[in-house]
């Protein structure tokens, strides 16, 4: 009889010291026992990646992208192999591997590369001889150059993205993401104190709250997860509690349509004044902001008076200067009036499957922030989502007003029934 698969992801925070490290040997070894074969991914211990970053940017200001990704990497090495001694200590056997070890194949870019395919044969074989195998997240080897043995990172979450992808790849029963939370709440606890944690998300609403700015779980490792069935589920590292599954819900149809509320303060909005009304002069703007790696999210343009219109758009706040560089010289060559910034935006989204084609939900959130004196700036609406762009300094009035408005905090009585069926 084969063992179930468990895929385990543990975060900076989870391994910040030795302490953690070992508490989380702890509680693999006893998942080992109760028969369970486990891979566990972690990331880097705590603030090594800034700090690794740090070190870099004391040696030059533009560190050469091969050899950052090269440093960069070996916060991860260094956790894994410390969770493998810890579990050595305990009596378990186990192995860590870097993620070329492990199989992980990507892309040729640097910082940000993408898992082009996994061969989890050296896996399979350390599983077999019954082993925990300890893989370092967050990096892979390039498919481009495998005789050079390139090592490339996958950015931001990807130790997240590295589990659920070698959940896939070994068809494991579930993937479990621990963090320092209990799972997925119908918002941030720190914003809305009477935010409720949710048994059961979709994926497609779980992608949503990612996309629009929740943080427990990263967009890419999301996606590979809908993409490829794979069950997650977050858990708390510091605790033993029930947590989250993210999964196709069946249920989807008879829930409350709003989910959850999701805030970014990441944003920012440039405005283009009286922008040549022709054909081109949209692609003018946005092909140079793309060729730049420069995220554009909400676009609104006015209708044209006398062959002119405004323009605008919301981009990461991080990326605004590297904007407004991009758009100095169009700005002058396609003649428009001027260029306005705003930095001090934040979003605000109300998320749930089925909310595009249920009437009322709209004027619900716009009666809701007008209640609470909040102005609504720009608007964008998906399948799942709606959007408003609001001062930031409203944010935190605008997340509770919408979780009260739309009863998130009264527990759903098919998400309890979920909790008793995990």
């Amino acid at each position: 009889m084969s063992h179930p698969l468990v895929v385990m992801k543990f975060g900076g925070s989870s391994v910040a010291n030795a302490d953690r490290i070992r508490r989380v040997a702890r509680r693999v070894a006893a998942a080992r026992s109760d028969g369970a074969d486990l891979v566990v991914v972690v990331s880097a211990m705590g603030d090594t990646t800034d700090e690794l970053l740090s070190l870099a940017a004391a040696i030059t200001e533009e560190p050469d992208a091969r050899e950052l990704d090269m440093l960069l990497a070996t916060g991860e090495q260094q956790s894994s192999t410390l969770m493998a001694m810890a579990l050595h200590a305990l009596g378990v056997a186990a192995i860590a591997l870097t993620g070329a070890q492990a199989g992980i194949v990507t892309d040729g870019t640097y910082g940000k590369a993408r898992i082009a395919g996994i061969d989890p044969v050296r896996i399979r074989a350390e599983l077999a001889d019954g082993k925990v195998v300890i893989v370092a997240g967050f990096q892979g080897q390039s498919a481009k150059a495998l005789e050079l043995m390139e090592t490339t990172t996958l950015g931001r979450g990807g130790s997240d993205t590295t589990a659920v992808a070698l959940a896939a790849a070994l068809r494991a029963d579930r993937c479990q993401i621990y963090t320092d939370v209990k799972g997925i709440c119908t918002a941030d606890p720190r914003v809305v104190p009477d935010a409720r944690q949710l048994a059961v998300v979709g994926y497609e609403e779980m992608l949503e709250l990612a996309h629009q700015g929740a943080q427990v779980m990263q967009v890419r490792a999301v996606e590979l997860g809908w993409v490829n069935d794979v069950v997650i589920e977050v858990l708390s590292s510091f605790e033993d509690a029930p947590g989250t599954l993210i999964r196709e819900d069946p249920l989807v149809e008879q829930r409350n349509k709003v989910r959850g509320i999701a805030h970014d303060r990441n944003v920012a909005k440039i405005t283009l004044v009286e922008v040549p009304d022709r054909p081109g002069v949209a692609y003018a703007v946005f092909s140079p902001l793309a060729d730049a790696g420069i995220s554009v999210d909400m676009i609104v343009q006015n209708v044209g008076h006398g062959a002119r219109t405004d323009m605008s758009f919301t981009l990461p706040r991080v990326d605004l200067e590297k904007a407004k560089r991009v758009l100095e010289p169009i700005v002058r060559e396609l003649g428009f009036r001027e260029m306005t910034t705003d930095a001090s935006i934040a979003k605000v989204s109300i998320v749930g499957a089925g909310l595009h084609n249920a009437p009322g939900y709209a004027a619900r959130m716009f009666g809701a922030l007008a209640d609470a004196g909040v102005n609504i700036e720009m608007i964008s609406t998906s399948e799942v989502r709606i959007t408003c762009t609001i001062a930031e300094q409203d944010l935190e009035a605008a997340a509770r007003a919408l979780h009260a408005a739309f009863q998130l905090a009264t527990p759903d009585p098919l998400d309890e029934a979920a909790a008793r069926g995990r």
